[in-house]
């Protein structure tokens, strides 16, 4: 492996991306900036469920909730971009909320003001928020895919909120052709993996795990503790959690990798 420098601290370090498009390409471009070698290999396919009179009568009511929560950035694209078709103008009063830093860069891109935790990145750190403590008799609207965790839909129905979810999207697993998966892992042969959801984790078992025999020794690096646990159960031997989900976190924790 090239010797790394502060100035460049990935240079040497082969990266296999395996987000959505397009927070792939652009997480590459930064890791490619601190020197890194990248490559892209999707795992997860957002795709837009067709519109329905329900969906169309959550956009209607927009000003009626008194928070907004986008679960990822793909949730909070596509909210915007339908969203956008019945309001020229946002309305007033609403609090917006992204899981993730990334989700609320997209919803702060269009001029929204965004709240997010100041200590973390998950479902759990935003329902510690203060305006979502105590949300009874008040009306939330979850942008998000369809299945996935119903834990902030759930624990804020338990605080008294009316909960709505509005499923933008399927995710589905790209139907990759063997040699995609083989050039992506034997031929570049990574030194960690950037897998940031148990979806994803499970979709790089199935695909990859006939094909590259040392995937199980490659390097993980997961979003949060229970998608660690499920990969050590799988059998993956090094497992890390960068402290933030940015690019400015995981350039962190890849460049302290061994």
């Amino acid at each position: 492996m090239a010797t790394r420098s502060t100035d460049r601290p990935l240079a040497g370090r082969r990266i296999l991306i395996c987000r959505p498009q397009p927070e792939a390409d652009r997480l590459a471009g930064r890791l490619q900036d601190e020197g890194a070698q990248t490559y892209c290999l999707p795992l997860l396919e957002r795709r837009p469920l067709p519109e329905t009179p329900e969906r169309r009568t959550r956009f209607q009511e927009l000003d009626l909730y008194q928070h907004v929560i986008a679960v990822s950035p793909g949730a909070a694209r596509l909210f915007l971009e339908q969203a956008e078709d019945w309001w020229p103008q946002w309305p007033v009063g609403l609090h917006w909320y992204g899981v993730g830093s990334g989700t609320a860069d997209v919803l702060a891109q269009a001029g929204l003001v965004v709240t997010i935790p100041p200590d973390g990145f998950t479902s759990e750190h935003l329902l510690a928020l203060e305006t979502l403590r105590r949300p009874s008799g008040e009306r939330v609207l979850i942008a998000k895919g369809r299945g996935g965790r119903e834990l902030l839909g759930q624990t804020l129905a338990e605080r008294g909120a009316r909960v709505d979810n509005l499923e933008l999207y399927e995710r589905v697993c790209p139907d990759h052709d063997p040699d995609t998966v083989r050039a992506a892992l034997k031929d570049f042969d990574p030194d960690a993996v950037i897998v940031l959801s148990g979806e994803t984790l499970n979709n790089l078992i199935a695909l990859g795990e006939n094909t590259d025999q040392a995937l199980k020794s490659r390097t993980l690096l997961v979003p949060v503790d229970r998608v660690a646990q499920t990969a050590r159960e799988q059998g993956f031997t090094r497992v890390c959690i960068p402290e933030q989900l940015t690019p400015e976190g995981l350039i962190a924790s890849l460049g302290r990798l061994d």
